[in-house]
């Protein structure tokens, strides 16, 4: 390995068996993104282990959202708060840090308990999406704090509450966190259980559109109904036929209806865009609205549409390479082998990279079949990672990204 002695220490420093221990305690936590309780409990878990690092530690509160239930009326989301640390805030050049605590089961999801599936690997809930990555982060940030680099350099970390979700009550937060600085760092679990890197990713949005028609009695005068549900389903077909090699569309659900011998007047499509580039998603805003007013025309319905794009496409510009490139050469004196691939999925570092902050956005454990009860940790990533980014903020500090 060609580490300097103060790059060796940052190694020796990590302890592969207290990572462990805190990971499966956190993993007995549900942390469901609806789960409040759980949520306030993670949190403050994450509150005490992060106050080992200097700064200030506060708990922010979620940012409103609102969404259309099947009547078409928009209602409150609770989201639980995001923890936030900042660290020499008076820095010149400051790096920012992020994960999320919640994961995809709910409270009564059957999917609850850690169990062994060999020495090496650990299935557990959120072990590798992503406690096993804050375990990561935290374990690195401890170790460069005890590097004489680190006073010279500044950095904030944001554990939000939503990600898995969108993140849509965090949004504001993770763009004023993110904005100035020099280099980000999230903690999504690799690409691929062999540690490869997402790089760019496509943009993702979800919508829906309230689609509001006129009833009649369907036997005695249908020609005076205006029907919802067809315009929705008419709707439906022209978006999936949006399709191309740099927009997916997904129309998810229509709810709507009445009884059968009612022509409904009342209709909620929901549907969700992966476009590939800013080109597309543009494209698409353009040919929505073009289709919006066609149905309106042709149905004689009024619509309201909710939603929109929550993370824009994220590609890999000059500064991004660079960052990627420091991050290939970290791992190769690691003796970590670490490449990277396009990626169809979505996170927090489409929202930093709108900001023009390079970011590598899957700094976390290697592992995978995530968001499934199938989901598992390889548990010595645990120190292979820590030890990557640990000497991926040093070399930061130290070199930067010229």
């Amino acid at each position: 390995m060609k580490l300097t002695d103060p790059e060796r220490k940052l190694v020796e420093r990590i302890n592969a068996a207290a990572m462990l221990a805190q990971t499966e305690r956190w993993c007995a936590i549900n942390s469901g993104t609806g789960n409040l309780d759980g949520l306030a409990r993670q949190a403050a878990e994450l509150a005490d282990a992060f106050a080992a690092l200097p700064g200030g530690i506060e708990l922010r509160e979620p940012a409103a959202v609102t969404a259309i239930d099947a009547a078409g009326n928009d209602v409150p989301l609770a989201h639980g708060r995001h923890l936030v640390l900042r660290v020499r805030p008076e820095a010149d050049r400051r790096f920012l840090l992020t994960g999320h605590m919640d994961t995809v089961y709910c409270a009564d999801h059957p999917f609850q308990a850690a169990r062994w599936l060999d020495d090496d690997t650990l299935n557990a809930p959120g072990a590798a999406d992503m406690k096993g990555g804050i375990t990561v982060m935290l374990a690195a940030l401890r170790s460069f704090e005890a590097s004489a680099a680190a006073a010279s350099v500044g950095y904030d970390v944001l554990v939000n509450s939503d990600e898995e979700t969108g993140s849509l009550s965090s949004a504001a937060l993770i763009a004023e966190l993110a904005r100035g600085k020099v280099a980000a760092l999230t903690y999504e679990p690799s690409a691929l259980p062999d540690g490869t890197l997402a790089h760019a990713r496509g943009g993702s949005g979800n919508y829906s559109v309230v689609v509001t028609g006129r009833s009649a009695h369907a036997g005695r005068n249908p020609e005076e109904g205006r029907n919802a549900l067809v315009a929705a389903a008419d709707l439906a077909l022209a978006l999936a036929a949006l399709r191309d090699a740099d927009l997916g569309v997904n129309p998810a659900r229509i709810d709507g209806g009445s009884a059968n011998n009612v022509v409904p007047d009342h209709a909620v499509l929901r549907f969700n865009i992966r476009p590939k580039t800013q080109d597309a998603m543009e494209k698409f805003t353009r040919d929505f609205l073009a289709l919006l007013r066609d149905i309106e025309t042709r149905h004689e319905v009024h619509t309201r549409v909710s939603g929109g794009i929550s993370r824009p496409p994220k590609p890999v510009d000059a500064g991004a390479a660079r960052l990627f490139e420091l991050v290939r050469r970290t791992g190769a004196d690691l003796g970590q082998a670490i490449g990277w691939r396009a990626n169809g999925g979505v996170c927090d570092g489409n929202n930093i990279a709108m900001q023009g902050v390079p970011v590598v956005d899957t700094m976390g454990v290697r592992g995978g079949a995530i968001h499934s009860p199938d989901e598992y940790l390889i548990v010595p990533s645990l120190a292979e990672r820590a030890a990557l980014s640990a000497l991926v903020l040093h070399r930061l500090t130290t070199e930067g990204l010229a």
